[in-house]
């Protein structure tokens, strides 16, 4: 170990270990070592994250499934009381996620293991609800407690990745889950449908049971198993602990790793242009996708005159595909080095899908589009993350910002709670022309925000933004993270 390093002792693992590596540390990586470490890293968080998010979307979207199922009818639901139900738990669910990732901040990964216990826990409860006021408690407490684990496991992430690997690997684990998780909730669904009662558990509420079971086991792994930050995580030895500090330092312009202290200052930066535009483009992306996820078997059901389970089947192929588009898009961005453009394209087909849903009443191009509609935008809310991630900096900002996009862009899946309307059955004109709009607008965000981008870049390359070191201490220097004259903005 370099002898500039200062070591110091952690009591949680008992080892001594680097907090801030120095320049000539981080310049001193050894590309097979390094190697070894990304492999070993993504053996273990990949498939886990991977898990607990498809895990987190199933018990979320239940309740589409268990809709078809008769839960309207065995709670005497009318009017528009199922959609307040839908809305409710979204007003929670975004509320939560910046508390929730500075709690993350501060206490470790033990928090997100707890969440996950207590959304299972919820599941359950929502097995024996009786009434309308029952299905709203239960959604209010789902939101409050399913609403910190996706900014929390992308704030873990990028604290074990380094600004170029995370695309790839958001795009895999959060690409991936919400369709197969939609996938997985159909199949599940069906299956449960066709089995005895659980004792006195019977019809759709067999749904939220035995998902609810899976999800406390999964939490009560993830007491012991979920990896916390890199400097005290147990799934590390101490020599990969210094190399993964070194790999996050080696992104700072001051190439510092020692995590800053949480101040107002740096939460109110997480405010800046880059992370507004994508939170914005995040809720346009979310009133298409969550929309269509959440009344996906509502929407076949109106393409022919299917089984229940018939319709519970056939929501499971439109996800696959959209699982397989996000690994390859996800690639397709690592590779390139490109976000912007990539998320551009992929909007194409969510626009091409719900111009189908609008300029068609024939059935089969109506499935045919929610090939388009899901495959297209499954993958632009992973990316959108993953840009907004690569751009922020220091750590407080990208665990305000990691946050702040999928919570504020949950206002998105109110506003889709709203479009499919029951006096806009069976065509949902009025849902489709809604979705087709807002990916419309994203697309257009995203190229603003692409052109923002090169023109921040070309403005640093010439020296224009050097004025923000005048005056500055080292520790505010330090600071600057994504406003730092050398920090270079991710396209």
């Amino acid at each position: 170990m370099s002898s500039d390093v200062v070591e110091k002792t952690d009591s949680n693992i008992g080892t001594t270990l680097s907090p801030e590596p120095s320049i000539r540390d981080v310049a001193d990586i050894n590309p097979i070592e390094e190697k070894r470490l990304l492999r070993k890293i993504d053996f273990v968080i990949l498939p886990l994250f991977t898990l607990l998010y498809a895990t987190n979307f199933v018990d979320r979207t239940a309740v589409g499934n268990a809709r078809i199922a008769g839960l309207e009818a065995d709670l005497r639901l009318t009017g528009f009381e199922y959609n307040i139900a839908l809305t409710l738990f979204y007003v929670t669910f975004s509320l939560v996620e910046i508390p929730s990732n500075l709690i993350l901040k501060r206490f470790g990964s033990v928090w997100l293991a707890i969440l996950i216990i207590l959304f299972g826990m919820v599941a359950i409860s929502t097995a024996f609800i009786q009434s309308f006021t029952g299905l709203i408690i239960t959604r209010l407490v789902l939101g409050m407690t399913e609403g910190g684990l996706l900014p929390g496991l992308i704030y873990l992430m990028s604290r074990y990745y380094r600004r170029k690997e995370r695309v790839l690997r958001m795009g895999i684990f959060f690409g991936c889950s919400p369709s197969l998780a939609g996938a997985f909730g159909g199949l599940l669904a069906s299956g449960l449908l066709y089995i005895n009662p659980i004792g006195s558990v019977t019809s759709w509420r067999k749904i939220f049971l035995v998902e609810g079971i899976i999800t406390i086991g999964l939490g009560i792994l993830c007491l012991f198993f979920l990896p916390d930050d890199p400097e005290t995580s147990r799934l590390l030895t101490k020599e990969e602990r210094l190399l993964a500090l070194k790999r996050i330092a080696f992104d700072n312009p001051e190439h510092k790793f020692k995590r800053e202290r949480t101040k107002m200052q740096l939460v109110l930066r997480s405010l800046n242009f880059n992370a507004c535009l994508t939170t914005f483009a995040f809720i346009l992306t979310n009133i298409s996708f969550q929309g269509l996820s959440l009344f996906m078997p509502t929407v076949i059901a109106t393409l022919g005159h299917f089984t229940t389970v018939q319709i519970q089947l056939r929501t499971v192929p439109p996800f696959l595909v959209a699982a397989a588009w996000a690994v390859c898009i996800a690639y397709a961005s690592y590779s390139l080095k490109q976000r912007g453009l990539l998320i551009a394209f992929s909007l194409l087909f969510t626009i091409t899908g719900y111009s189908i849903f609008v300029g068609t009443d024939n059935s089969h191009a109506r499935y045919g589009a929610c090939f388009l509609a899901v495959g297209g935008v499954g993958c632009v809310g992973p990316l959108l993350l993953a840009w907004a991630t690569d751009n922020a900096a220091p750590d407080t900002v990208r665990a305000v910002t990691t946050a702040m996009v999928p919570g504020v862009g949950a206002l998105g899946a109110i506003i889709s709670v709203w479009t499919y309307l029951p006096d806009d059955a069976p065509n949902y004109h009025r849902a489709n022309s809604v979705n087709l709009a807002a990916s419309c607008l994203a697309f257009v965000l995203v190229l603003i925000g692409l052109q923002y981008v090169h023109w921040e870049n070309r403005k640093r390359e010439r020296g224009e933004r050097d004025i923000r070191l005048i005056g500055r201490s080292q520790e505010e220097v330090d600071e600057l993270g994504a406003y730092h004259p050398a920090y270079r903005y991710q396209p």
